[in-house]
């Protein structure tokens, strides 16, 4: 393959199609591998510190423009730019040594952090500025997300790769757990500057983790070298990969109108159930308890993934949404979340494995920035849509949509890959 630098060459093994999740490995078999284990500490404990960023990022929004709009704007302000620049960052990863560059990414956050911790213990912080370092935040996530992604495979064997993602999906719910409540203490007691300096030293964590990394253990992969067309081609070979562009296409879809819970569980706790904040909170709360179970259900999946398990999984998925959304009390609705946030661990999980089983080395940057435009970046105009649905439609509406969504793609990728089998 010309332009094409090679690296070393991984053991043949089945097909992604073929492939399990590690036949009668344990549920943590990944984590005996130390690169790994070191990856998968380090970011757990960055994850933890990001979200107390984020829930300190809302309340330092609110207490500036007390303004809810605002609020989404500064939310949107941080993915816009890898809606508008993912492709390139997923190029970047794949011309370019993925453990320095992450190691690069995590240093520029942890600088971004500091800032936000000065100016905050400084009280000088503004709209204007908040926003400039939301947009500089984001722009880091644009080379961050991909390279994330994609330095798990040169961590573990492809056997371990199914149950290394599966854990990371794990470990990141159960920081979703911790950080949030963390930061509500944090924020009551002592204000939101201390959630930004923790976040800052969390980065720390991750900087050392890479750097403690044996490149001798790791897995090496393709490099692509520097040619005119790349993020074109990049489409191309998404677009002519059934085993790629049916997930692709899912995870589209359910990313811009099933994954805007946010938005669309504060409408159903309050305007759908007349209840309270706590409400919403103890939704989000089930939603992450079910994604920790889902979690440890993916780390033990023995069947086959494949593009029809995955279609499954999405119709489940959205059948379950659907129920909670048609709920008739609050009690029955936080139930069904849980299996719900189960549900969306279980899908997203299998779709990252997939598309990493199935992508050549030297495209799997772009492979997975392409993902993460679609479940990430997609919230800049998925968030809007979903409620002004809510607000159109009536609030059960908003989540509704979301489970019609991912059901119907589901069927509709099954149909296609029933009647692409029948030819």
């Amino acid at each position: 393959m010309t332009g094409i630098r090679r690296g070393r060459r991984l053991p043949d093994v089945p097909d992604a199609a073929e492939a399990g999740t590690g036949g009668r490995m344990g549920a943590f078999a990944s984590l005996r591998i130390r690169n790994y284990r070191l990856y998968a500490l380090g970011q757990t404990t960055s994850v933890v510190g990001n979200w107390m960023q984020n829930i300190a990022v809302g309340w330092l929004t609110l207490q500036l423009t007390h303004s809810g709009t605002l609020l989404g704007v500064v939310t949107g302000t941080r993915y816009l730019p890898l809606l508008l620049l993912g492709a390139w960052g997923g190029l970047v990863v794949d011309r370019h040594d993925t453990r320095r560059l992450l190691t690069l990414t995590q240093v520029c956050s942890a600088v971004q952090a500091a800032l936000l911790t000065v100016l905050s213990w400084a009280d000088v912080m503004t709209l204007p500025l908040l926003l400039a370092l939301m947009l500089a935040m984001g722009f880091t996530n644009v080379f961050d997300n991909p390279a994330r992604q994609s330095l798990i495979s040169e961590l573990v064997d492809r056997e371990h790769l199914p149950n290394a993602i599966a854990v990371n999906s794990t470990f990141v719910n159960t920081a979703k757990l911790v950080g949030p409540g963390l930061a509500g203490v944090v924020i009551a007691a002592l204000g939101v500057t201390p959630c930004f300096a923790l976040d800052t030293v969390s980065f720390v964590a991750v900087i050392v983790s890479l750097l403690m990394l044996r490149t001798r253990e790791m897995h090496p992969t393709e490099r692509a070298e520097r040619a005119g067309g790349q993020i074109r081609a990049g489409l191309a070979y998404i677009r002519r990969t059934p085993q790629l562009l049916y997930p692709m296409a899912m995870v589209y879809v359910t990313g811009m109108l099933t994954w805007e819970f946010p938005v669309s569980l504060p409408l159903l706790t309050t305007s759908g159930f007349g209840a309270g904040p706590a409400a919403y909170g103890a939704a989000m709360a089930c939603m992450s308890v079910g994604g920790v179970v889902g979690g440890f259900a993916a780390m033990r999946r023995r069947r086959r993934l494949g593009t029809r398990s995955l279609s499954w999984s999405a119709v489940i998925w959205g059948a379950l949404i659907c129920a909670a959304a048609l709920a008739p009390a609050l009690p029955t609705a936080l139930v069904l979340l849980v299996f719900v946030g189960s549900g969306s661990i279980t899908f997203n999980s299998s779709a990252k494995t997939l598309m990493q089983l199935e992508a050549v080395p030297h495209m799997q940057g772009r492979v997975m920035s392409i993902w993460s435009i679609g479940w990430l970046g997609g919230t800049v105009f998925g968030a809007p849509a979903v409620g002004a649905i809510g607000a159109a439609w009536g609030a059960r509406s908003a989540l509704l949509v979301g489970g019609l969504a991912a059901a119907g793609v589901g069927v509709a990728v099954l149909m296609r890959s029933t009647r692409d089998r029948a030819v």
